[in-house]
């Protein structure tokens, strides 16, 4: 900060979060208050802080995290200084070197820390960045040997820091060889074809599993190889590449080298976990009953060999996956009684709060799956998924505000969020604030040109702005992409109508009426038909938009007076 020697060193050589890190801990030093309200992010991104965590070598993880929860930590961790700045007094400038050397998460945090400062409309100026590439000479580093990179590897695997995990790794494989030292070199060629596959590298993970089989015949080795290679064809390749019937022969294989361990607990536990693929495949598949069956067995034969209180997430694991069975079953009472245990026993996995809240949600307890997307929020922390899904419940309660906030903190996260950007846009269509809507339209037109459902909102605005021909434009684009779009037709009709083009009008809402039962578009479609005097058909549709259930009155009360003027029109 002002008046200190130098600045926070970012260089990657120093891990993850370099010099950000030593940034927020200062913070959170000299406010306490202000840092427990943001543990999580500020525990993961300055570990130092977190006084209960144990290092990862202790840690025996069933699950990584997504590659896309260090976007999470940037918003959190920027929410934290700028509320920091807020109370600053005077201007504070922070100076960050190496930042061209930077681990991607620092950059990352960086990037999302000068956007928040360049866009707060508080105290503008009172917290500046002076980033710079160079700096004094980088701390050197001791040098590392294969524990301290496996070390150092285990902890960003754990973290979900994957760029410097694959770093790490490749750094390891070229200090050891499967011949010299084939402990650590399986560490370090698994560890990095997880990195490669959390980010979307699958394809060089497969040939790095492919390299260790061919480089030892050790049976631990190849079973681990065996069950990774499998997971890669169910669920991490490209779409194309992948393929159910590889995955469950590789499972097998896995299940064959399982079954030849000499530890009875170590073996059961290893064949369970693997079946668990099998149980993923035969969901897949349809094949529900069998994956039920699998995972019950699989629970008895853990409560035989397990103590009281050990591998809690192993069974919570088991359980969740039972739950996702139970509901592709059709059975989510089941399904909501496995996750309540599940929750209870591995209280901390935001994974968990957002699938039961989605149960509540299908249920119709809005109030149980706002309290769950809350508290997946505070533990994720801040999944771009559960503030979106809570912006809709807040919006089905009538509390636009609330989900204009979340919205606004998923578009903070992930720019890229198509389903936010539209609901967003549409949000301010409806409050008839024009400029932001069509300015959040456009935002999202830059991303994904095509998007149909961005178009149509686009082409409401300009409609509602006097411009019916670049309205009409932009509907004809979105039913180009998406010609099952019923707001596309609806609209476009509504420009075509009121531009006189009543035939056009009528045609575009056949095909509304014949995608969906919505009470409006045969609404509208009525009352283009009694502009060309077609009483008898507009009648038709008046009296079938009645029919429809929840009815809002406004629109009861109009249907029942054109209704009304078509019997009397047909009666003269």
């Amino acid at each position: 900060m002002t008046g200190e020697p130098g600045g926070h060193d970012c260089h990657r050589d120093h891990g993850p979060y370099a010099g950000v890190a030593d940034f927020l801990a200062r913070i959170a030093a000299d406010r306490p208050r202000l840092a427990s309200r943001h543990t999580v992010e500020l525990n993961a991104i300055a570990p130092r802080l977190d006084h209960a965590a144990r290092p990862a070598a202790e840690e025996e993880p069933i699950r990584f995290h997504p590659a896309r929860r260090t976007a999470c930590l940037a918003y959190g961790a920027t929410e934290f200084v700028a509320a920091w700045a807020r109370t600053l007094r005077h201007p504070v400038t922070v100076r960050f070197d190496h930042v061209g050397s930077a681990d991607e998460t620092t950059g990352e945090l960086l990037d999302a820390l000068t956007r928040s400062l360049g866009t707060s409309p508080r105290r503008p100026g009172l917290l500046s960045l002076d980033l710079r590439d160079g700096g004094p000479d980088p701390t050197a580093a001791a040098d590392p040997t294969p524990q301290s990179l496996r070390t150092a590897l285990g902890e960003s695997l754990a973290g979900g820091f994957y760029h410097h995990a694959a770093r790490t790794a490749r750094r390891g494989r070229a200090m050891v060889t499967p011949a010299g030292d084939l402990r650590h070199w399986w560490a370090f060629t698994t560890g990095l074809a997880t990195a490669l596959a959390a980010l979307d590298e699958a394809t060089e993970a497969l040939e790095l599993y492919h390299e260790a089989r061919a480089a030892t015949d050790d049976p631990k080795i190849t079973m681990s190889a065996a069950y990774a290679t499998a997971m890669l064809y169910a669920r991490h390749l490209p779409v194309a590449d992948r393929d159910p019937a590889q995955a469950r022969d590789w499972l097998e294989r896995a299940l064959h080298l399982a079954a030849g361990l000499d530890d009875r607990q170590q073996r059961v536990v290893s064949t369970v976990f693997y079946e668990q693929g099998l149980a993923l495949l035969d969901n897949q598949a349809g094949v529900s009953d069998r994956a039920l069956r699998l995972i019950d067995d699989g629970l008895a034969r853990l409560a035989a060999v397990l103590g009281p209180g050990e591998r809690p997430q192993d069974l919570a694991r088991l359980r969740h996956n039972r739950a996702q069975v139970h509901l592709a079953l059709g059975e989510p009472a089941r399904a909501l009684a496995d996750l309540d245990t599940v929750i209870a026993h591995d209280p901390g996995n935001c994974e968990y709060y957002v699938d039961r809240a989605a149960l509540h949600r299908a249920a119709g307890r809005s109030r149980a799956a706002i309290k769950d997307y809350g508290t997946a929020i505070r533990l994720g922390p801040h999944l771009p998924e559960a503030y979106y899904n809570r912006a809709v419940l807040q919006q089905e309660r009538g509390r636009p505000e609330r989900a204009r906030d979340d919205l606004d903190r998923v578009l903070a996260i992930d720019p890229g969020h198509l389903d936010a950007r539209i609901a967003l846009v549409n949000l301010h269509l409806r409050r008839g604030a024009f400029d932001a809507a069509e300015a959040g339209a456009r935002a999202g037109l830059a991303l994904a040109p095509q998007e149909p459902a961005l178009l149509c909102t686009l082409g409401l605005v300009r409609s509602e702005r006097g411009s019916p021909a670049d309205a009409d434009e932009l509907f004809t684009r979105a039913l180009a992409g998406d010609p099952e779009l019923v707001e596309a037709w609806t609209n476009r009709a509504a420009v075509r109508f009121e531009c006189g083009d009543v035939a056009a009008a009528v045609a575009d809402l056949d095909r509304a009426v014949m995608l969906s039962a919505a009470p409006v578009p045969r609404y509208n479609r009525g009352t283009a038909l009694m502009r060309l005097g077609r009483w008898d058909e507009a009648a038709g549709d008046f009296a079938n938009a009645l029919d429809q259930p929840g009815l809002d009155r406004a629109l009861r009360r109009d249907l029942r007076a054109e209704l009304a003027r078509c019997r009397h029109a047909m009666a003269r």
